[in-house]
């Protein structure tokens, strides 16, 4: 993967570190493993942060962390990744994540009200909450999945088209100095002559 790239859209270390939430990782947040982009630590980083996105539970960069610390895979890559839900994102996810499990356990779909009331949601969650959270868990371990090779696929991807163009490289430059040679000496005997 390209590690330039990859460092420009990351945080850095010392700000991951500094944050009020992270502060409870103490000194664990200085193994070197957890800052690395490497082709094991990213792909896991992916799969870590991508499942933790989904799950519906506040303060998601937490538990993120902490698996990443686990895993010894990419910190700031777990915990970027888990903003994909956002309270932007929230709503229509929520909503997709309720339909997939209602597909799924073959329940009937809700009539969401106009506007949302605190009494609608007490009587309604005990039926909404299960669709919801299976809807969750096969988007989470799916997503995960999906990112997980997906990422150390683009990896391999990118690691044999770069040693293909130094094997080109190779090749050419070969073939310049076979090639370059003789004419170099012969243009020598003629200044000679």
């Amino acid at each position: 993967m390209p590690k330039k790239f990859i460092k420009r859209l990351l945080p850095h270390p010392d700000k991951i570190r500094n944050h009020r939430h992270m502060q409870v990782f103490g000194k664990l947040l200085h193994d070197p493993n957890l800052w690395h982009l490497n082709r094991s630590s990213v792909p896991g980083a992916f799969a870590i942060g991508l499942f933790m996105a989904f799950v519906p539970i506040p303060l998601q960069m937490i538990p993120a962390a902490a698996l990443a610390i686990y895993f010894r895979v990419n910190l700031p890559i777990s915990v970027v990744l888990v903003w994909i839900s956002n309270p932007i994102t929230v709503p229509p996810l929520a909503i997709f994540f309720y339909k997939l499990g209602a597909l799924i356990l073959g329940v009937e779909l809700l009539d969401f009200p106009d506007t949302l009331t605190w009494a609608w949601v007490k009587s309604e969650l005990a039926i909404f909450w299960p669709p919801f959270l299976l809807g969750s868990f096969i988007v989470s371990v799916t997503s995960s999945v999906i990112g997980y090779f997906g990422i150390k696929g683009l990896w391999r991807l990118h690691v044999i088209r770069a040693w293909q163009r130094r094997k080109e490289k190779r090749r050419k430059k070969k073939q310049k100095t076979k090639t370059g040679s003789p004419q170099r000496h012969g243009e020598r005997r003629e200044k000679n002559n």
